[in-house]
């Protein structure tokens, strides 16, 4: 705050402007600080990610494609064309895997490549179906399972 001392007390008035220098001190010290602490609190790890537009799904035959849909709050899978039950999908997984690994010369053979799992899973199933049915093709040792899915009309795939 700014005084004024002497001269005629009569006919002085208040002085009413404000000394901003300790303000503008104040944020200049504050602007540093944050300006040295940002960098500090804002870490990140450099990564490359991909540059994948579109990625068509090769289909094997011995991958697995399952299909799963929902009636009247029921689970439905089916293998291929085959409606299954949970502990069948799980037997019929492992016999598949077991079989695969088999024809490739046993599990050290060089070169192993594992089936995948392919699921489609209806708009409206409720997602505790399809989690279902990944859990059970994880249990089974299936390492990679994804999902098939179908672009909307008039979209071109290779902007994806």
């Amino acid at each position: 705050m700014a005084m004024s001392v002497g001269g005629d007390s009569a006919t002085e008035t208040p002085m009413s402007d404000i000394n901003t220098t300790p303000l503008v001190d104040v944020m200049l010290v504050l602007l540093i600080i944050f300006l040295i602490a940002v960098p500090v609190v804002v870490q990140s790890v450099k990564l490359k990610l991909p540059d994948v537009r579109f990625d068509p799904t090769t289909t094997k035959p011995e991958n697995v494609s399952l299909s799963i849909t929902s009636a009247d709050g029921v689970c439905k899978v089916y293998w291929g064309l085959t409606p299954v039950t949970h502990q069948e999908l799980l037997d019929r997984a492992v016999a598949k895997l077991k079989a695969e690994i088999a024809r490739q010369g046993g599990p050290n053979a060089p070169g192993l490549e594992l089936p995948e799992a392919h699921i489609r899973g209806d708009v409206n199933t409720p997602w505790r179906c399809i989690g279902g049915a990944i859990f059970n093709m994880q249990m089974a040792g299936f390492a990679k399972v994804g999902f098939i899915s179908e672009p909307p009309p008039g979209e071109n795939p290779e902007r994806l």
